[in-house]
């Protein structure tokens, strides 16, 4: 597919503690497009972040981020070098509201007249792929795809993943100190044994975070070929 030009707006969408703000970014075609939620890192809802919202969005998808950290505003978001910062924000986090607001943000994309409801995918780094994960186990009637870069998976996810209805593609890197290979085997195994329609990739070598060219664990070869796998993944689940 051809890049398409795209209009990039901020948005508030009604949530569960109160407004959350969003980075919006659509083809500037007037037509119905299918649709991607794009979840952010520990990190909060940063630059990086939003450059991959319009990069989605040139592959001709409304794409929006909404930021999940809406109830620390104003100071939420942490350069790479703050870890120590995103993870006390992050672990403040009450995970069943943050799939209630991931469902109202699912529900703001269904309601615009530009977004074709029934195809939207989710797809989410860090933090972000573990909340990619978390949805296709809870939220799976109200998506069409999942596909979550290097998330931290909680055991009882694991258990949920029998909810999933949706084709996913988990993205994971060989050397990830945070994922060790025998956690994603495991999760390759509940997959296999429950007869999901899925597809792991693990990067050999690629560190967490792989996919960011903005952090010191970047890797091109494996952050290309992850874009490549993603839009074509994306391609065929969600482009009617």
């Amino acid at each position: 597919m051809a890049m398409v030009e795209i209009e990039f707006a901020r948005v508030s969408v009604p949530a569960v503690d109160g407004v959350m703000p969003a980075v919006l970014c659509r083809p500037s075609q007037k037509a119905s497009h299918a649709g991607v939620l794009v979840l952010m890192e520990a990190f909060g809802l940063t630059p990086h972040i939003e450059e991959v919202t319009a990069r989605i969005a040139r592959e001709g998808y409304v794409a929006m981020a909404p930021d999940l950290y809406y109830r620390d505003l104003p100071n939420n978001k942490f350069g790479y070098d703050q870890v120590n910062e995103g993870v006390t924000v992050m672990l403040r986090l009450d995970t069943s509201k943050v799939v209630d607001d991931i469902r109202m943000a699912l529900r703001y994309l269904k309601s615009r007249g530009d977004v074709v409801s029934e195809k939207i995918g989710v797809t989410g780094f860090c933090m972000g792929g573990g909340f990619t994960f978390l949805t296709a186990c809870e939220l799976s009637g109200d998506i069409a795809a999942a596909a979550p870069f290097y998330g931290m998976v909680q055991d009882e996810w694991i258990q949920a993943v029998r909810k999933v209805t949706v084709p996913m593609y988990l993205f994971f890197g060989g050397a990830d100190p945070f994922i060790p290979p025998s956690r994603v085997q495991e999760i390759d195994r509940r997959f296999y044994e429950l007869g999901k329609s899925y597809r792991i990739k693990v990067y050999p070598g690629a560190d967490h975070g792989f996919f960011c060219h903005e952090r010191s664990s970047h890797n091109g070869a494996a952050a290309e070929d992850a874009w490549a796998e993603l839009t074509h993944f994306f391609a065929q689940h969600l482009q009617r």
